[in-house]
């Protein structure tokens, strides 16, 4: 008598087994990080605005044709002698500093100031949420672009200088070296006019963050440019006037581009400098803190 086999067991449809072994991991698509979106973002605003061209291209122009109206205007014929002039080259070519500043002000506000005045930075939120990201890419943006503006007009400045001074009896046998970013003191004097003017542009953007208005933000700022300045130049008492040249931004900034005499200065260069960037990031960042807070 025969025993009967045990009925084959039928497996469950479904997928063979994987074989032993760790199971490979898929990878996640790559993304764009936000913090290079948003750069790429400002930057496409940026060189959108038929505005900001001009703006660059202003700053590049007006200071090196202010400077240059000022070393063709200054002579050592008017001196006893050459060597009794006493005349700052350096800081004289970069006159043009003191009107580009205006430009670069105004280009930082509108960076910002133009998205509130259109609505599009409803727009701009949305897209990136993080507003520290959004407003540390506009700055990154900002300096970038003033930078190689505010470079090559100091660049040429100097360079118009070293070309026409010589002429005008600003010779070395009197004294006077020729200007040349091989002296640490010009060095100085360029690196440091390039970063006030970077920092100018970052006091129009924090302005312009504050008060969400373009037109509230330039008159703001041109004020701290040309009118303490002027109070300065009218105050009586000489000890309000050495406190204003010295704490003000402004004075004290344009500090940098100073290569003679520095101990007749109010105050030196680079803590002039670091006043004026007191100043331009301290309303940046006081800025920064209230956009991250408020509504749009």
């Amino acid at each position: 008598m025969r025993r009967a086999r045990p009925a084959l067991r039928a497996h469950p449809a479904g997928p063979a087994p994987h074989p032993a072994g760790p199971s490979p991991r898929a990878h996640p698509a790559p993304r764009t990080q936000p913090a290079l979106r948003a750069l790429h973002a400002e930057w496409t605003k940026l060189r959108t605005l038929p505005s900001s061209w001009l703006l660059l291209a202003a700053t590049v122009v007006l200071t090196l044709a202010v400077g240059t109206a000022a070393v063709s205007s200054v002579s050592t014929r008017e001196c006893a002698s050459a060597a009794a002039c006493h005349e700052d080259t350096v800081k004289l070519a970069l006159t043009g500093v003191w009107l580009g500043q205006a430009t670069v002000l105004v280009l930082g506000a509108l960076s910002m100031g133009a998205e509130y005045g259109t609505g599009t930075v409803r727009t701009t939120l949305t897209a990136i949420p993080r507003r520290a990201t959004v407003l540390a890419s506009k700055a990154a943006v900002l300096a970038a672009a003033t930078g190689i503006a505010a470079g090559t007009a100091i660049l040429a400045s100097l360079s118009a200088a070293r070309w026409i001074l010589p002429g005008n009896g600003f010779t070395p046998e009197a004294g006077y070296p020729l200007v040349s970013l091989t002296d640490t003191p010009t060095l100085r004097a360029a690196f440091g006019s390039t970063l006030c003017l970077i920092l100018i542009a970052f006091l129009g953007l924090g302005l312009a963050v504050l008060l969400r208005d373009s037109a509230a933000a330039i008159t703001t700022g041109l004020g701290v440019l040309y009118v303490v300045p002027l109070m300065s130049g009218l105050l009586g008492s000489p000890i309000w006037k050495d406190r204003l040249e010295r704490w003000a931004p402004i004075p004290a900034g344009l500090a940098i581009r100073a290569t003679k005499d520095l101990a007749r200065l109010p105050i030196g260069p680079w803590p002039g400098l670091g006043v004026l960037a007191a100043y331009a990031l301290g309303v940046l960042l006081v800025g920064g803190a209230i956009f991250t807070r408020r509504d749009a």
